[in-house]
């Protein structure tokens, strides 16, 4: 009889994998006899390598060495010898479900998610909006298991030992030690889309008044990209309290220790929401042209800690990739930084007197 042995797919963005993490974490603690392959791409692998002791992962190349049907078809053959005994596919897409078409030729065991674009439509419909929760991404990858046989009740605090963190000892000289007296502050201030960030003008004013309300604070800045490094870049030389994340670090598993000694990340609704997340760090998430009841706030965050503002045009988007029929991204420009400020003024309260 066959070891059980599961597949895990899914290809696509940072956010996306990351939030595979409490699931894939609860059903390897929970069925620590089965071993479980997590298929992804390339820059994912820092999250699941130390995840559990049965937890492998994979990576898979669909630009070069798997592109179109013959490289799918390569790694199908490749997947196959390995003899897995399910496969669930929490991705859903035409890459996928190739993959899935062939694993179902082979009589496997094959789930799919279940994406729940019919609620998704009428959140963000212009006619006939119904503003109502959604399943969460993380309910729609364990009803994937669900399916296959496995039943899993997340039990995830983070991807570190609790309570602890990551090792500051592997970060460079002048992140490694945090004094007791200090509060550190993460930002991701940009995301992939214009409707999920919050402008530039109005985080500066808030970095200002964080410096000024905390001057013993030290201020992160995480993310990679055009508007990151003309940002960072000129906001650092402007306040020495502030560094540049990845001017200083290698790799995104030093990126997540750092996450995991902040007090407070105050991020967009963006993959770096997601990974704050993992390492147990409370996040105040700002949202714009997308919303939480999409089923994306981070593991772990609430809705309290979410800023947005009440317009009948939200969501427009599930994703923020549509532009403002207004014009004005008024989601946005309307949020005033000294709510944001409120909010983390109130987890660092809380923490202080903990």
């Amino acid at each position: 009889m066959k070891k059980e042995h599961i597949l895990v797919i899914r290809f696509s963005s940072m956010g996306d994998v990351a939030m595979m993490v409490p699931v894939v974490y609860s059903l390897a603690r929970q069925y620590p006899h089965v071993r479980i392959t997590v298929l992804s791409r390339a820059f994912a692998r820092p999250l699941f390598e130390d995840l559990a002791p049965n937890v492998n992962f994979m990576v898979a190349d669909l630009k070069r060495e798997y592109r179109g049907i013959t490289g799918l078809n390569a790694l199908y053959r490749r997947l196959a010898a390995k003899q897995f005994t399910a496969v669930a596919d929490l991705h859903n897409v035409l890459r996928s479900e190739y993959l899935r078409f062939r694993f179902n030729i082979g009589r496997y065991r094959v789930a799919h998610i279940n994406k729940h674009r019919n609620g998704r439509r009428r959140i963000t419909s212009t006619r006939s909006k119904r503003l109502e929760q959604q399943p969460t991404s993380f309910e729609n990858y364990v009803e994937v298991f669900k399916k296959l046989g496995y039943p899993v009740n997340i039990q995830f605090k983070s991807i570190f030992p609790y309570g602890e963190g990551g090792n500051l000892n592997l970060l460079p000289k002048g992140m490694n030690v945090k004094n007791d007296f200090e509060e550190w502050i993460g930002i991701a201030p940009f995301a992939a889309h214009e409707g999920k960030v919050y402008p530039p003008r109005l985080m500066h004013q808030v970095i200002e008044q964080l410096m000024q309300q905390h001057p013993k604070a030290r201020i992160f800045f995480f993310g990679r990209g055009q508007q990151e490094e003309q940002y960072f870049t000129e906001w650092c030389q402007q306040h020495s309290q502030c560094t540049y994340v990845s001017k200083n670090v290698d790799s995104l598993h030093q990126e997540l220790i750092l996450m995991s000694h902040l007090d407070v990340m105050i991020s967009m609704d963006s993959s770096n929401m997601h990974l704050a997340s993992l390492t147990g760090t409370p996040v105040v998430s700002v949202w714009g042209a997308t919303h939480p009841y999409a089923g994306f706030l981070g593991w772990g965050q609430t809705a309290e800690n979410a800023i947005q503002i009440d317009l009948e045009c939200r969501p427009c988007s599930i994703f923020g990739q549509k532009p403002c029929r207004r014009g004005d991204y008024a989601c946005m420009n309307r949020i005033a930084p000294k709510t944001i400020i409120e909010r983390i003024n109130n987890i660092l309260l809380t923490k202080n007197n903990a």
